[in-house]
C-alpha cells in the first residue's frame, strides 16, 4: 500500500515519477486567470488565520459543508471562526475522492509544513499550528505567491476597473510577480440585467463619455481596451450561457439597444442578437491587438433563489446546463474567421460531455497566426478533479495536439490555491507516463520535458506573449 500524498501521490509508474520529479516539479507557476483580489497582493494582506484564507469566500468547500448538513451559521454566517474551521474539518473526513481532500492537504504540506491528515480529531493540532505559522512575515500574501513559485498571474477585471491596484503592483520593484489585468466584459454585454443602465453610466465616466448608443458603447469599450492594452492586459473572458450565434445587422443592433435604454423589456431573440453583435465586435478588437479570447460556458447559475437573495452569486449554487449547441459556436466562430478577425481563442464548458465537441471544432480554425491558435481550456470547474482533468486531456490527444496544450489555471479567490497546478502536473505527468509504459510513446526523454515544460508553463508564455522566460 502506498503512504499517504507522499512525494510520489498520484505517480503510478517509474516513467511518471522521471517526468513530474525532473520537469514538472521545478517549473514555475503562470496562472493566467484567477479571481484574487489585486488590492491585497498591493496591499501584501497578512491572514489573522487559517479560516479566513481558506473559508472566506470558497464557495468551493461552501458546497460541501451544506452537503453534510451544516447550519448555515458555520458556513456563511457570524460563527466563530474557529468554529467554522471544525465544521471544515469534520466535512474533510467524509469528502474521500473528492479534489478538495487533496487540495487541502497539499497545502497544508507546502504551506504549513503539515504532512498529518486534517479531520475532526485534529482540527485543534492543524488550527494552531497554522495560525502560529500565519503570524510570520514570510505567510503575507506576496510570500506566499513567491513560495509557490509563481511567475505571473491574470486578474478578473471589468472595463470600468481604474485598475490602480495593477499600477501600484507593477511600479513596486520589491515584489517579482508579474500581475496583470484581465478583461471581463460580462456587465456591458448583458443588457438584460435590471441595473444594465446603470452600469452604462459607469462605464461611460470611465472612458469620459456619455453612452447612448451601440454605437457609442463600442466606442466606450475601445477606448477602455487601448487603456487594459497598456497595462499588460493579454487576455479576455467571458462568462456565457453559451456560445451563441444569431447575427443581426447594425440598424437592428441600434434598435435593440435603443429600446433597452428606453426602459422596455427587450425578447429572448432580441437579447441573443445583441450578444451575437457585442461578441462580434469584441472578437474582432481582440484580433487587432493579439490578445486571447477565453470563452467560459455551460454554467447554469443562482439556482437556489432563496439562498442567491440572501448571499447573492459566487457562493455556490451554480451546476452544469446541458444546453449548448455546438452548431452556433461554430458559426460564430466562422463568422469571425471570413473577416480575418478571428483572435486566439480558448474554450471552456462546464459540461464535459462537450469535450469531443470542441475537439473538434479546434481543427477547423487552426492556422499559421500562432501555434494551437484555438484552444481547449482545462478541465473546469466542476472537472478539475482526477477525473475530469484526464478526460479533458485524453479528449484534446485524440483529437487535436496536447503538446500545444496552455494548461493549468487556478480559477480561485485563494492566495493558497497554486498547489492545484501540482496536482495537475502530477495527474498530466501519470497519464503521459501510462501512454510511454504500454508502448503508445516512445521514452525520448528530449521530447517528453518538451511536452511536459510547454503543458505545465511554456506553451502559455508563446500563446499569451507575456514577457517571460521559458524554461
Amino acid at each position: 500500500m502506498k503512504a499517504f500524498m507522499d512525494k510520489d501521490f498520484l505517480l503510478n509508474t517509474d516513467t511518471a515519477k522521471e517526468l513530474y520529479h525532473n520537469y514538472a516539479e521545478t517549473t514555475p507557476v503562470l496562472d493566467y486567470h484567477c479571481h484574487i483580489n489585486p488590492q491585497e497582493i498591493a496591499e501584501n494582506r497578512q491572514f489573522e488565520n487559517i479560516t479566513q484564507v481558506w473559508l472566506g469566500g470558497d464557495h468551493y468547500k461552501w458546497r460541501q459543508m451544506r452537503s453534510n448538513g451544516i447550519d448555515e451559521y458555520y458556513i456563511t454566517g457570524d460563527a466563530p471562526d474557529r468554529e467554522k474551521f471544525q465544521k471544515w474539518a469534520e466535512t474533510l473526513d467524509k469528502a474521500i475522492g473528492n479534489p478538495l481532500f487533496h487540495w487541502s492537504h497539499l497545502e497544508l504540506q507546502r504551506f504549513f509544513g503539515y504532512n498529518g491528515v486534517l479531520g475532526a480529531d485534529t482540527a485543534e493540532e492543524v488550527w494552531n499550528l497554522c495560525n502560529e505559522k500565519l503570524k510570520q512575515p514570510s505567510m503575507r500574501v506576496r510570500s506566499l505567491i513567491e513560495k509557490a513559485g509563481v511567475t505571473l498571474i491574470c486578474t478578473t477585471d471589468d472595463p470600468a476597473d481604474d485598475l490602480k491596484w495593477h499600477k501600484i503592483i507593477a511600479e513596486d520593484e520589491t515584489f517579482s510577480v508579474q500581475v496583470l489585468p484581465a478583461w471581463r466584459p460580462d456587465k456591458a454585454m448583458n443588457l438584460e440585467k435590471p441595473d444594465y443602465a446603470d452600469y452604462l453610466k459607469k462605464l461611460g465616466d470611465a472612458a469620459e463619455m456619455t453612452i447612448t448608443s451601440f454605437t457609442d458603447l463600442k466606442t466606450a469599450l475601445k477606448k477602455r481596451l487601448a487603456f487594459f492594452d497598456e497595462m499588460g492586459c493579454r487576455a479576455s473572458d467571458h462568462a456565457l450561457e453559451y456560445v451563441m450565434y444569431v447575427p443581426a445587422d447594425e440598424n437592428e443592433l441600434e434598435s435593440i439597444f435603443a429600446k433597452r435604454l428606453a426602459g422596455e423589456q427587450i425578447t429572448r431573440e432580441e437579447e441573443l442578437k445583441f450578444k451575437t453583435g457585442f461578441m462580434l465586435f469584441v472578437g474582432a478588437e481582440y484580433a487587432k491587438m493579439g490578445w486571447a479570447m477565453q470563452l467560459h460556458y455551460g454554467c447554469k447559475r443562482d439556482n437556489n433563489i432563496g439562498m442567491y437573495n440572501k448571499l447573492g452569486p459566487d457562493t455556490g449554487y451554480d451546476c452544469i446546463n446541458n444546453y449548448a449547441p455546438s452548431s452556433q459556436m461554430a458559426d460564430f466562430l466562422n463568422a469571425l474567421n471570413e473577416t480575418g478577425a478571428l483572435p486566439k481563442t480558448i474554450i471552456y464548458s462546464l459540461n464535459p460531455n462537450d469535450d469531443e465537441a470542441i475537439g473538434t471544432i479546434l481543427g477547423c480554425f487552426q492556422n499559421s497566426d500562432a501555434v494551437g491558435k484555438i484552444q481547449q481550456g482545462s478541465a473546469w470547474w466542476f472537472n478539475d478533479n482526477k477525473t475530469g482533468m484526464i478526460k479533458q486531456m485524453t479528449s484534446l490527444a485524440n483529437l487535436s495536439l496536447l503538446g500545444n496544450f496552455i494548461g493549468m489555471l487556478t480559477d480561485s479567490r485563494s492566495f493558497l490555491s497554486y498547489p492545484r497546478h501540482e496536482y495537475f502536473r502530477r495527474i498530466m505527468c501519470n497519464l503521459l507516463g501510462d501512454w510511454v509504459e504500454n508502448g503508445e510513446y516512445p521514452k525520448d526523454m528530449k521530447k517528453l520535458e518538451k511536452i511536459v515544460k510547454g503543458i505545465s508553463y511554456n506553451n502559455a508564455i508563446n500563446y499569451f506573449g507575456f514577457k517571460l522566460e521559458v524554461k
